[in-house]
């Protein structure tokens, strides 16, 4: 698996004025709550843009609760009045892309809770997927290959493991760009790479063992570098 492939791609800038242009629809009532959006291609012409720049906005619009596409049958503007649907777009477009630091701070108090489900809930599959994971990363440490990848693996398999799909959707979102800039902000020594695969297994083992308590705890000694980088400074 190549997590590069859930990379959010596009323009923000357009994806912003194709938003603002659905809601002025919305405003105008030629769209409204619970109606079905025109298809893509005509949006696309309508607005003088791509038909990815499109995808993108209408899943953006989607994540935060604006739309909603059933399966065979399109995307629908929710059940949602008319002044809560435009405040909730004002708030969607003052939105920044979030800074580095922020993502691995959610990402730090998103895990925490994670590996407390995941010891919890966890299924022999869920077992195998960390089991597999944590393998590859080895794997690569004792090579002395950069395994960025394979130790997010190793933590999205717990996010799944703790059976709550709403956080192991933010982990999906918000891993990619961790992916992109670990390099670059220098955040860990590859030196400590060989201690992960330690760390990784005592977390394993806690899930394994249902202990919530000491995974929370395992985990937050496994961030010891990450909590550093952010409340340092």
């Amino acid at each position: 698996m190549k997590l590069e492939s859930l990379t959010i791609n596009g323009n923000r800038s357009t994806q912003n004025c194709i938003i603002d242009k659905i809601r002025e629809h919305i405003n105008y009532k030629n769209l409204e709550p619970g109606d079905k959006l025109p298809s893509e291609r005509m949006l696309s012409e309508k607005f003088e843009v791509s038909r990815s720049a499109v995808r993108e906005a209408i899943n953006r619009m989607e994540f935060y609760g604006l739309l909603k596409s059933i399966p065979q049958s399109g995307t629908f503007v929710a059940n949602i009045g008319v002044i809560a649907m435009n405040g909730m777009i004002d708030d969607i477009l003052r939105l920044d892309d979030p800074d580095f630091k922020s993502l691995v701070e959610t990402r730090i108090l998103l895990e925490l809770k994670t590996c407390r489900l995941a010891a919890l809930r966890r299924t022999e599959e869920d077992l195998i997927k960390m089991e597999e994971a944590l393998e590859a990363y080895s794997n690569k440490v004792n090579k002395g290959e950069d395994a960025v990848q394979e130790d997010l693996l190793f933590h999205l398999a717990i996010a799944k493991a703790s059976g709550n799909s709403t956080i192991n959707t933010f982990m999906l979102i918000i891993t990619p760009e961790i992916i992109t800039n670990f390099e670059k902000y220098h955040v860990c020594d590859k030196g400590l790479a060989k201690e992960g695969i330690k760390e990784h297994l005592e977390i394993f083992e806690a899930i394994k063992n249902q202990d919530p308590q000491l995974a929370k705890q395992k985990m937050k000694e496994h961030f010891k570098i990450l909590y550093q980088y952010c409340y340092s400074t």
